[in-house]
């Protein structure tokens, strides 16, 4: 997708503090942490199932497996920049429909477990939030950390939206088809800041998405480029007050003008940029 190129492109351009590195890729020990070795041969041969296949919805092979490695890499460096900086983003991540042993949605790897897992190896009792703010349930994420009460899964969605099937999380909001951006904005702010206060984490995961956004093709809601906006200040300022470090992720965006795709998720790394500056310097957001 061309939105990964355009938004640093815009990030290298309009956020003067930020530095941008190349990554590399996820270790078959980083993955096996989260995903089979089974299921890991299949994408890197191309034996999956129709159905499977169908699922995925990408054609498996090497080169696919050596992508979503990269991109999973990303998140894995972002995580471990974020513990020494306080905030870091992958311009890329968010795959949180990826099972241990299945890929749905376009979503081969799951970065987010992978990073976590990561992070476990070295530090295990740290908590973590993971809140998303994607159109779409985190039912990848939801059913990888059903047992881990060191992860509190949030995801904020349509509820008759994709994925069909749900996975139950920590707090699932699930919101009607085509929600305005005043009530998705009211839900919000009604239960994440208070989650994330009660749960106390030493590490948040955001994955931010863009497909809210009304012209997204797939999203089925009706946030504004201001409900946009006001969202990733509710997100941010709740992570803010506790002081916690961040990584913010992609998700999915699929808006009709491509350019807005990009201009939708490079809005929310400049405005984390912006928090983590006045946040370093005590300055009011």
């Amino acid at each position: 997708m061309d939105k990964f190129w355009r938004v640093e492109r815009m990030v290298r351009e309009e956020c003067a503090s930020a530095r941008i590195t190349v990554v590399k890729l996820a270790s078959a020990v980083q993955l096996l942490r989260v995903h089979t070795s089974r299921y890991l041969a299949d994408i890197r041969t191309g034996a999956l199932s129709r159905e499977s296949l169908v699922r995925l919805g990408l054609p498996p092979c090497e080169g696919l497996l050596t992508r979503s490695r990269r991109e999973t890499g990303g998140t894995i460096a972002a995580m471990w920049a974020t513990i020494e900086e306080g905030l870091a983003c992958n311009l890329a991540g968010g795959t949180h429909h990826a099972f241990a042993d299945r890929g749905l949605g376009y979503c081969v790897l799951n970065d987010v477990a992978i990073a976590i897992r990561d992070l476990h190896a070295v530090h295990p009792k740290k908590r973590v939030f993971v809140i998303d703010t994607d159109a779409h349930q985190g039912n990848g994420n939801n059913a990888i950390f059903a047992h881990d009460d060191r992860v509190f899964t949030y995801s904020i969605h349509v509820g008759p939206n994709y994925p069909a099937e749900k996975i139950p999380g920590s707090l699932d909001i699930a919101l009607p088809r085509f929600v305005d951006g005043g009530r998705f904005l009211d839900e919000l702010f009604a239960t994440f800041p208070g989650a994330l206060e009660r749960f106390a984490p030493d590490l948040v995961f955001w994955i931010a998405g863009s497909d809210p956004h009304e012209h997204d093709l797939f999203g089925q809601m009706r946030l504004s480029d201001a409900d946009m906006d006001a969202r990733d200040k509710v997100v941010l300022a709740a992570i803010g007050k506790i002081r916690t470090p961040a990584v913010i992720l992609f998700g999915g965006g699929y808006n009709r003008d491509r350019v807005h795709t990009a201009r939708l998720h490079a809005n929310t790394v400049k405005l984390a940029e912006r928090y983590w500056a006045a946040e370093r310097l005590g300055a009011p957001n």
